[in-house]
């Protein structure tokens, strides 16, 4: 059962992330509705971190839910949550969005793996309805739209990289193997892996650069509220409080 709730969900980012901005221009008042995160004008508010607490325990082996585990996952969740606010505040800023055909593409490829009428009932079974999964993934294109075209410029790849590479990697073991891949071949597997591992050196200093370019407020008193022993720990980001 829960393999089918991380095959349907798996598109839209890591489970702790589904929620939804409902507190987004909305006033401070009322139940749950007390802003926990703002950047900006976007907010997370009391009620949405919740949400989407309880559905990320799901994830939690019933062995492990002890106190420190939850409160631990309580500090993680809120990290993921300021990095999707600052995210799409980003992508705001450089104006990048998500057009319905490339959603439409998106749901139809996930539809496809499954059997009709196996997809609707596995987010029934989850109470998630397809409205909030569907905007979920879209904010989650979204977010991979902006990580690629952000760190693509940042991403050069000269001909003395590929060639260490290889020296490093491959030199060798190809004449070890039985079947040899074109140079072409080789050149393209190269390039996507240093890509890869260039993205990955560079994602790091440029998150660290969003949060500090963006004001990140966090509500201390609320915080307080929802993580007891844990709520005066650092986050990942170097945030004021409301």
């Amino acid at each position: 059962m829960i393999e089918r709730l991380f095959k349907t969900l798996w598109l839209i980012g890591p489970i702790s992330f589904l929620f939804l901005f409902s507190g987004c221009g909305e006033k401070e008042s009322g139940l749950g509705k007390e802003v926990l995160i703002r950047v900006g004008d976007r907010v997370v508010t009391v009620l949405d971190f919740n949400e989407a607490f309880e559905i990320s325990k799901i994830a939690f082996d019933s062995t492990r839910e002890q106190a420190d585990d939850l409160q631990e996952a309580q500090l993680r969740l809120l990290n993921e949550l300021i990095l999707e606010v600052i995210l799409l505040e980003r992508a705001d800023e450089i104006g990048i969005s998500i057009t319905d055909s490339e959603l439409e593409k998106a749901v139809a490829a996930v539809k496809s793996d499954y059997p009709p009428g196996e997809f609707e009932e596995t987010l029934l079974e989850f109470a998630v309805s397809y409205d909030t999964w569907e905007s979920r993934l879209r904010t989650r294109l979204t977010m991979e739209k902006v990580i690629e075209k952000e760190l693509e410029s940042r991403i050069a790849i000269t001909p003395e990289d590929i060639a260490e590479y290889y020296k490093k990697n491959l030199q060798g073991k190809q004449d070890e193997s039985d079947s040899t891949p074109a140079a072409g071949d080789i050149n393209e597997i190269i390039v996507k892996q240093l890509r890869r591992e260039k993205a990955e050196e560079s994602y790091k200093t440029w998150i660290e650069g969003l949060k500090a370019k963006y004001e990140i407020k966090i509500n201390r008193e609320q915080w307080r509220k929802i993580a007891g022993s844990k709520a005066n720990e650092t986050t990942d980001s170097d945030s004021k409080s409301d």
